[in-house]
């Protein structure tokens, strides 16, 4: 299939978990697929995979909390291909999993300039060669943490809180550009990422009997809402947060 046939869509944290899944699924869908994250040799070997299986993947890095590093992949896209269609912000930090009141502020300020400033400014970025072309797609990684607050993980619950009611706004003022901004809400996922949770069996016996489905998701499972989003037969929805997340926030 080629439902995204001659569109560039540039992912962040596309190394490993759901963002190289993501990536992998786009390209199967005839997408130009940009990879992005903060490590050079992670995003080559994702792009590297993904041009061996017949693919068209580009390998750009990018540290999500650094401004300029945020203007360079987007000038950098723009300049390589000419457009840009989805830009998926999918990095994210967090650093510390632990008590609110022991979380030191360099945590404190990775989680607001990765998960907060770095997801405002890079769809501004994109959003600014989107209103150009007349059309585009901006989709955000949330979490169901941003509805119901995880257990010691308070900032980054808030942080994602903050995407959900920023991809609401980005999507009312975006939409007479022909921009459509929505949320994914992942659950637990067997991902680096969640290994805090998904490794830890006492964690585990807590979350598992609240997730009706009873097991954690493959990054796999989580990626074809995004590709759903960003097609055609989403093409009325805009501001909304989808779930994917086994029935835990139902």
């Amino acid at each position: 299939m080629s439902q995204f046939k001659d569109q560039v869509v540039l992912i962040t944290g596309a190394s490993r978990g759901i963002g190289e899944a993501i990536a992998h699924q786009f390209a199967a869908e005839g997408a130009q697929v940009i990879v992005s994250s903060r490590s050079q040799e992670g995003v080559d070997a994702v792009a590297n995979a993904i041009n061996e299986q017949g693919g068209k993947a580009a390998a750009i890095t990018c540290h999500n909390g650094d401004r300029e590093s945020r203007e360079q992949l987007i000038a950098r896209t723009v300049e390589q291909f000419g457009q840009l269609d989805v830009m998926i912000n999918n990095a994210a930090a967090n650093p510390y999993f632990g008590n609110v009141l022991d979380m030191g502020f360099e945590a404190i300020m990775k989680t607001i300039e990765v998960n907060i400033e770095g997801y405002f400014h890079m769809s501004q970025l994109a959003g600014q060669q989107m209103r150009k072309q007349g059309s585009g797609v901006i989709l955000n990684t949330s979490s169901v943490n941003g509805r119901t607050t995880g257990y010691n993980q308070s900032l980054y619950s808030a942080s994602k809180a903050a995407i959900i009611s920023m991809t609401e706004s980005f999507a009312k003022e975006c939409a007479p550009f022909g921009i459509r901004v929505n949320a994914i809400l992942p659950g637990l996922t067997d991902t680096k990422f969640a290994s805090a949770l998904t490794q830890n069996e006492a964690m585990l016996k807590m979350i598992l009997p609240q997730i009706p489905l009873g097991r954690v998701a493959q990054p796999e499972e989580i990626a074809p809402a995004y590709l759903f989003l960003a097609s055609e037969a989403a093409k009325y929805i805009t501001g909304v947060s989808l779930p994917v997340d086994g029935g835990y926030l139902a």
